[in-house]
């Protein structure tokens, strides 16, 4: 009688029907913590860290001594690996991450606009963040050669760039008679004495017969390793700068 009444446990419906312990490791279904994922975040992210930091610190930085934009790189790549390597955890389409890629990458600061040497700069900091944050199906081995591959392409550019490096610098000429064609000469002798700079060549461009004025676009081989940030900007009365 009590045989029948309470049939064999079955598994299957007790699995169905039953409600499950509760899993103290998990809250709402994710884990409080995972060593191998934390792992593998902290590994790829070292590898980040460690190129992004030899591209910004000893190829950048060395050279242009800015602070601001050496600070604004690293930290653009911590965020950017971070945001990435979540994002494809989540499973987020790979079409949406590109699409931040290239917000990102086309930034423009409100109190200047970036340079192209240091908007380079940026480019690759973030194409690298996502590359070691979003490539989870390539080998390390793989990695390791991207990051190396792009590590050795900025200092082959860099050391080549800077074989017979040639700047330009904008200069308000005061000398209204030099600047007609036929004295390009004379004009270049008088900036030569006048500025001390290795002048290659030189362009004529606005010109003020009011004031007697004009802007001469001078390009000249730099004595110094650095790069000059300001040579395209131009001081007026209101002591705001402009791009000339």
């Amino acid at each position: 009688m009590f045989q029948e009444d309470f049939p064999e446990f079955d598994p299957e419906i007790a699995q169905q029907f039953a409600l499950n312990e509760v899993d103290s490791s998990q809250m709402f279904g994710i884990p409080w913590f995972d060593g191998p994922s934390l792992w593998q975040l902290l590994f790829r992210f070292a590898i980040n860290l460690i190129f992004c930091w030899i591209i910004v610190g000893l190829f950048y930085y060395r050279k242009s001594k800015r602070r601001d934009y050496y600070f604004t790189f690293m930290l653009f790549s911590i965020t950017i690996f971070f945001m990435i390597y979540l994002m494809d955890n989540v499973k987020v389409q790979i079409g949406f991450a590109l699409g931040l890629f290239a917000i990102f990458g086309m930034i423009r600061y409100r109190t200047e606009s970036i340079p192209i040497r240091e908007m380079t700069y940026l480019f690759i900091t973030i194409g690298l963040s996502v590359i070691n944050g979003l490539a989870m199906t390539a080998s390390y081995t793989e990695l390791f050669f991207t990051n190396i591959f792009i590590v050795l392409s900025v200092l082959f550019f860099e050391c080549s760039r800077n074989k017979n490096r040639i700047e330009s610098k904008i200069i308000l000429y005061e000398k209204i008679d030099l600047i007609k064609v036929g004295r390009e000469e004379e004009l270049k002798a008088d900036l030569v004495e006048r500025t001390g700079l290795d002048i290659v060549r030189l362009e004529v461009g606005h010109i003020n017969f009011l004031k007697d004025t004009a802007y001469v676009k001078v390009y000249y081989h730099p004595k110094a390793a650095e790069y000059n940030t300001i040579n395209h900007l131009t001081k007026v009365k209101s002591d705001k700068y402009f791009n000339a």
